[in-house]
């Protein structure tokens, strides 16, 4: 793995862990020689795990639609930023950077590019590792949800696995390094065939 996308908040959120799991993440991805490929806010979340990895001299990539570098207060100090049309651009181009996906505590942006970059792997469009870095059991109510899911018949059980999550930035990143993807079949191979 050469870079990791991540997902999380251009807030900070309330506790001071969040900011803490931010920096520790940024720095070890930085130790590792990981870039970083996010959505190239400034502010929140999202700038604490930019500074830090701009801090341990790696790259930061960072992808943002045009318009929005005003309104999302857009970093000025990145390797590399380009400017798309849209979300979903700026969605697809991360995703075609990074090696690698780990989400952090975040709002409904952080939910949907996380859906998406998991909905991705089930039908096979990549094999790529995904993680939750699971602060202060931000994440616990989401695991939930997923394993109800999956006992309700939604989530196919070999499908249940896709998500790895650890409280630790070095475990997750240990992990995420080693991931080999063991689904042995996407959605696309269950459909039945056209008649």
């Amino acid at each position: 793995m050469r870079r990791i996308c991540v997902f999380t908040g251009s807030n900070p959120g309330k506790r001071a862990e969040y900011r803490e799991a931010a920096q520790a993440l940024g720095r070890e991805m930085a130790a590792r020689g990981l870039g970083l490929v996010y959505g190239a806010a400034s502010v929140g979340l999202m700038g604490i795990v930019a500074d830090a990895v701009l801090a341990g001299g790696g790259e930061v990539i960072g992808v943002i639609p045009r318009g929005l570098f005003r309104r999302e207060v857009g970093h000025t100090g990145l390797t590399q930023l380009h400017e798309v049309n849209s979300m979903h651009e700026r969605k697809a181009l991360m995703a075609d950077l990074a090696d690698g996906f780990i989400a952090l505590p975040g709002g409904y942006g952080t939910f949907d590019e996380l859906f998406e970059i998991i909905t991705w792997e089930q039908l096979g469009i990549h094999s790529k590792p995904i993680g939750l870095l699971d602060v202060a059991g931000y994440f616990e109510p989401l695991l939930a949800l997923i394993a109800h899911a999956v006992a309700e018949g939604f989530v196919p059980a070999q499908h249940s696995n896709i998500v790895i999550h650890e409280t630790s930035p070095g475990t997750l990143l240990d992990r995420l390094a080693m991931h080999r993807p063991d689904i042995t079949k996407n959605l696309w191979s269950e459909l039945p065939p056209d008649r």
